[in-house]
């Protein structure tokens, strides 16, 4: 159909009154569409460059402004998504929400970051805060550790994926204390057990600590802890291996003082089993990872 042919419906012209009534509310409409559109440019020309919202959010960083500097950057994302400025303006955000604690916010603007931009520069840095924001989060021993075990996982990728940047040795200190942690939560529950006389699942808890968490500081504990179920089950044998592994590997051990003189007051010390040595003449710390397992597997 023609546009000629088309009948709109101000096609006829009304007249007398109803003309003048219908001609003073089109006015008012055009003068109000001309003052939304002068409204509008108004407020796009009042709108802060995309460079001066960024300056404005680090100004806020700086001087430790962080919900100012959150929004500054959340404005820019908004309002100039194509801006050069976007991409660290997400990564600032995130930033901005860790500081203020509020680590699932900052997960997930440093999830948004790394979706768009997974080749940029600072990924490393994102995957380290993201990281950083699930550390934060872990709880004391006492309680659930599926963050515990969350963190240590968000830590491992940033080992993973950047090994040689400045944030992978900090991210393995952590992992370390993650998987200490994560022992102490063990020894916690295995002292339970052991506690209410079930001996099975206390067995279990610290030999898990032994198998899995082998560079811990739990480990000589866990040994010790084992020589006294042992002995509470009759166990001699098995007590006195687990008290010449702990020997072996920590001599200087409180742990190993414990198991020696009970073995020794119930007469059930090995011929072989050392005296234990004076703390001064500790070296400290667990034997090399891959020898403490040999050693571990040789006697069990």
């Amino acid at each position: 159909m023609s546009l000629r042919r088309f009948r709109f419906p101000f096609a006829d012209r009304p007249t007398g009154r109803r003309a003048v009534r219908y001609a003073s509310l089109s006015v008012m409409l055009v003068l109000a569409a001309c003052a939304s559109k002068k409204s509008a440019d108004e407020m796009v020309s009042r709108m802060a460059s995309a460079d001066t919202l960024y300056n404005n959010g680090i100004d806020a960083l700086r001087s430790q402004r962080y919900p100012l500097a959150a929004a500054e950057f959340e404005v820019l994302q908004q309002n100039y998504p194509y801006s050069g400025y976007t991409a660290n303006a997400q990564l600032m955000e995130g930033y901005a929400d860790y500081l203020q604690d509020k680590y699932p916010d900052a997960v997930q603007q440093l999830d948004r970051f790394l979706e768009l931009h997974p080749t940029s520069p600072d990924a490393a840095y994102a995957f380290y805060l993201r990281a950083l924001c699930y550390y934060e989060q872990v709880a004391d021993v006492q309680r659930d550790q599926q963050g515990t075990v969350e963190a240590m996982n968000a830590l491992e990728e940033v080992v993973t994926r950047f090994p040689q940047s400045p944030y992978a040795r900090d991210a393995q200190l952590k992992i370390d204390l993650c998987r200490d942690h994560l022992a102490g939560k063990e020894m916690l529950v295995g002292r339970f057990y052991q506690q209410q006389r079930n001996y099975e699942a206390a067995v279990n808890r610290y030999q898990r600590v032994i198998q899995d968490f082998q560079t811990t500081n739990h480990v000589p504990e866990a040994l010790e802890r084992l020589v006294e179920v042992y002995l509470d089950l009759g166990l001699t044998e098995q007590a006195r291996r687990s008290a010449s592994v702990l020997s072996y590997n920590y001599p200087g051990s409180k742990w190993y003082r414990y198991s020696y003189n009970m073995l020794r007051s119930e007469h059930l010390l090995a011929a072989d089993m050392p005296v234990p040595v004076s703390p001064q003449h500790d070296h400290g710390g667990p034997a090399r990872r891959g020898f403490f397992s040999r050693a571990w597997h040789a006697v069990f």
